[in-house]
C-alpha cells in the first residue's frame, strides 16, 4: 500500500521568554501573531503557545513554559517537533496503521479542530502527523494578543 501524501504543517520550538520571543518574531522578523493557546499542565509545566504565520500562512508555534530555563531543565519531550499534515482522518488512520506495522511507538492527541499522532524518528527527533492541515492565517488576532499579554503579565 502506498503511503498517503504529507505536507509540512508547522514547526514548534521552545522559547525561554515569551515576551522577548513575541517581540523578536513579531517585530524583528515581521511574522504575524495569529493565535495563542495556554494551559496549566504540559508534562507538569504551565504553558503558552504563540502561533505566528509567515506571508503565506505557514506556521511557527513558539512554546513557553512557566519556570522553564533551557540551560537548567529539559523542555517537555514534544516541545520541539516537526508537523506533517495529511488530508483526511482516514489517511491519519492509515498512517497510524503504517507506524504500528513498522514497530514505531506513537501517541494520539485530539486537539479539537485537529487530530494528531506524535512519534520519534530513529535519532529521537519528534514528528507529528496531523489532520486536517492547520488553517493558513495571516491576519493579526486580537484574542491571541490578549492571551499573550495575560501570560506575560502573570508572575510565578
Amino acid at each position: 500500500m502506498a503511503a498517503p501524501r504529507l505536507s509540512l504543517d508547522h514547526v514548534a520550538l521552545p522559547v525561554d521568554d515569551a515576551d522577548a520571543a513575541r517581540r523578536f518574531y513579531g517585530e524583528v522578523l515581521g511574522l504575524t501573531l495569529v493565535d495563542a493557546l495556554s494551559g496549566d499542565d504540559w508534562e507538569g509545566c504551565a504553558w503558552l503557545m504563540m502561533i505566528f504565520a509567515d506571508a503565506e500562512g505557514r506556521q511557527l508555534a513558539l512554546c513557553a513554559y512557566r519556570g522553564y530555563r533551557r540551560r537548567k531543565e529539559r523542555a517537555p519531550t514534544d516541545a520541539r517537533h516537526y508537523a506533517l499534515a495529511t488530508a483526511t482522518a482516514r489517511e491519519l488512520t492509515t498512517w497510524m496503521r503504517r507506524l504500528r506495522d513498522a514497530g514505531v511507538e506513537f501517541r494520539e492527541e485530539d486537539h479539537g479542530s485537529q487530530r494528531s499522532v506524535y512519534f520519534a524518528d530513529p535519532s529521537g527527533n519528534i514528528l507529528e502527523i496531523t489532520t486536517p492541515m492547520a488553517q493558513r492565517r495571516t491576519h493579526r488576532s486580537r484574542r491571541a494578543v490578549e492571551e499573550v499579554e495575560r501570560w506575560v503579565g502573570e508572575k510565578g
